[in-house]
């Protein structure tokens, strides 16, 4: 990639395959939100898609009015500035999930990653040549912000919350319980490569969703398809390193994950990590949590955890990949 890409929370990785985009006899909404593309197809008559519009309007104003970091009158960014220590059901769910997230990777995950992030260069503000790591890390870390009686009680001032790892899966999740009191038994939520689904697609068989190929240039979601995942119920996720990215001065690339027991930019040899699980917000952290971790301990987790079904493309030799698929996400995984 040869620009710096940043939209509202991550750059998708898993893309709706082909042949479902545009499913027959059932409802289908296509658009934008979360300042990236969706797509909405569920087992409803054809003329129920002004609704689908109209629920994907309502989430979107709804979570970027609560979670955005980018939108400077957001309850987050009000928060985040100590304009206000008042939260809402949506923050507080999602740091109870970050918090739970963030004590199985040990602090590799953590949402009070902003000053770092945005000290690289991957929020509002421009990177810093070379960020003063040390004294930012003095406010990073979960253990120094919790919530007190609906408050946000923080131990410094300049402790800030980035929900981009996690905000996009719960506003997916958000969007399927919406089409599901709407009356829906089949269904996708695609919120650009966050998908949640349940049922069958409008050929009774289940959804097919495609796992892009993590290559540094690959800029066209859906393009270059790598693996194939069945899903029939539960939600997927995928977080990689090859869209996100800038060269410095000196020529290294520096991603958007972000280690904030390190500081730094986190490059191994994992490519890309896809997660899939009962709910959306859950499969988000945990693949931005082992990309994160890195290769190596990633690898060494998620053998710990038998009941995580992980997906990971890693560098093999020269421009070969390599795939490590958990036992319990064997049976999603498609043939070639």
């Amino acid at each position: 990639m040869l620009r710096l890409l940043i939209l509202l929370f991550s750059v998708p990785a898993a893309v709706l395959l082909a042949g479902c985009s545009t499913p027959h006899g059932y409802a289908t909404a296509d658009g934008t939100m979360l300042g990236t593309t969706f797509h909405l197809a569920a087992d409803l008559p054809p003329a129920s898609s002004r609704e689908l519009y109209a629920a994907a309007a309502e989430v979107d104003r709804e979570a970027k009015a609560s979670m955005s970091i980018f939108d400077e009158g957001s309850l987050l960014s009000r928060l985040n500035r100590n304009e206000t220590d008042s939260v809402d059901c949506h923050i507080a769910r999602v740091l109870r999930l970050a918090d739970s997230i963030g004590a199985l990777s040990g602090g590799a995950y953590d949402v009070t990653v902003k000053p770092l992030v945005e000290a690289w260069g991957f929020a509002a503000g421009a990177a810093c040549a070379e960020p003063d790591i040390d004294s930012i890390l003095r406010f990073v870390g979960r253990d120094k912000v919790r919530i007190e009686a609906g408050r946000l009680v923080k131990s410094d001032p300049r402790v800030q919350l980035d929900f981009n790892s996690i905000a996009k899966g719960y506003t997916v999740d958000l969007l399927a319980r919406r089409l599901e009191r709407l009356g829906a038994r089949s269904y996708i939520v695609d919120i650009g490569g966050e998908v949640r689904c349940r049922g069958v697609n409008p050929a009774g068989q289940p959804w097919r969703i495609g796992v892009e190929t993590p290559f540094d240039g690959n800029d066209a979601p859906g393009s270059h398809i790598f693996r194939r995942v069945r899903l029939s119920g539960g939600a997927l996720a995928t977080s990689g390193n090859y869209r996100r990215y800038y060269f410095d001065d000196e020529g290294r690339k520096v991603a958007h994950t972000i280690d904030p027991r390190t500081g730094r930019s986190v490059l191994s040899r994992l490519l890309s990590a896809t997660v899939a699980a009962d709910d959306c917000a859950t499969a988000d952290a945990l693949c931005t949590m082992f990309m994160a971790l890195g290769a190596d301990e990633a690898l060494a987790l998620v053998r710990r955890l038998p009941g995580v079904k992980a997906y990971f493309i890693l560098s093999g030799e020269g421009d070969s990949f390599e795939e490590y698929v958990s036992p319990a996400m064997e049976e999603l995984m498609m043939e070639e």
